[in-house]
């Protein structure tokens, strides 16, 4: 019988340690930060302008928003006011790609979230390609992909020059990401950044982390069809395990607003900017438990942050 010890040298031989306890990491972003916040289902111009507005009352210094309805929701217009705003302010505008299982005509998306942001025939990869090319020309340099081969085939686009060199490619948390080997090969297919599952531990973290030196992102308060957690008592040793990690602000007690639109009304951007004081009760927090760490850079577009090019 293989004993417990046995099975964990076996995997230390193959690259992918068991974590015991959380080391610190040692990494960072490009400048220096530890952290960044990103702001979650900003769907449109109108909740960035609110979300942006928020982030200036009480403080808070927001590096990404991230958007789940897709490109294809919103208008040109829309797309290139959202690109302007995060221009101006320094900010990565991240947009949702394509077509998703969970939207389309097949059955199993609608019985299990696992699947949701697959694409279902080569068709819808390449509806996502388009959504990808149309962003692109409006300057978006950041997007969202929940599908393991639309990933690879814009990882080959970005090799070919047809989409841009420095665009980010961020996974969805809709894509299981669980473990260090799992991480490993999201890089190899072209991922600059991964959303890691809500419910890992901080040694679960560290796996990751010493697997690859993708930035990881990782919700500290989780939407409640993705669990409901809320970890803001944790954010300082998550951030020692897993930095360079973008913090992410979901919301519990939430309607699901994808696909979001005007029928919706005011709820989007109160949602926004209830995201953005959360992240100020967490920042709070680590300014208590951490004051070192809470002390964040003030460079302004980093070169690894995916800021619109207009």
């Amino acid at each position: 019988m293989t004993s417990l010890a046995d099975l964990h040298a076996l995997m230390t031989r193959l690259g992918h340690p068991v974590a015991q306890q959380a080391a610190p990491s040692g990494r960072a972003f490009a400048d220096g930060a530890p952290y960044r916040y990103e702001i979650p289902s900003v769907e449109g111009p109108a909740v960035l302008e609110a979300v942006v507005a928020e982030a200036d009352r009480l403080g808070v210094p927001i590096a990404r928003t991230s958007q789940g309805s897709g490109v294809m929701m919103l208008t040109d217009a829309e797309i290139s006011d959202m690109a302007r705003i995060g221009a101006e302010r320094g900010i990565e505008v991240n947009l949702f790609l394509g077509p998703r299982a969970a939207w389309d005509t097949g059955g199993q998306a609608k019985l299990t979230q696992a699947v949701g942001a697959a694409a279902r025939g080569n068709a819808m990869v390449a509806a996502c390609v388009a959504d990808a090319l149309r962003a692109c020309s409006l300057g978006i340099r950041s997007l969202l992909v929940g599908d393991l081969g639309t990933l690879e085939v814009l990882r080959a686009l970005k090799e070919d020059g047809t989409l841009p060199a420095n665009l980010v490619l961020k996974t969805s948390v809709l894509l299981p990401l669980t473990n260090g080997p799992t991480a490993a090969i999201f890089e190899r297919l072209g991922a600059t950044t991964i959303n890691v599952g809500t419910d890992l531990t901080v040694p679960h973290l560290a796996e990751i982390r010493a697997a690859t030196p993708l930035p990881i992102d990782l919700y500290l308060e989780v939407p409640d069809d993705q669990g409901g957690f809320v970890r803001f008592y944790e954010a300082v040793e998550i951030v020692r395990a897993a930095a360079p990690v973008y913090l992410k602000m979901g919301l519990r007690n939430a309607p699901n607003i994808y696909p979001s639109g005007s029928h919706l009304g005011a709820v989007p951007r109160e949602l926004g900017r209830e995201r953005v004081r959360r992240a100020a009760l967490v920042q709070r927090l680590i300014e208590q438990l951490d004051p070192e760490l809470a002390k964040l850079p003030a460079h302004f577009r980093p070169a690894d942050l995916g800021v619109p090019e207009v």
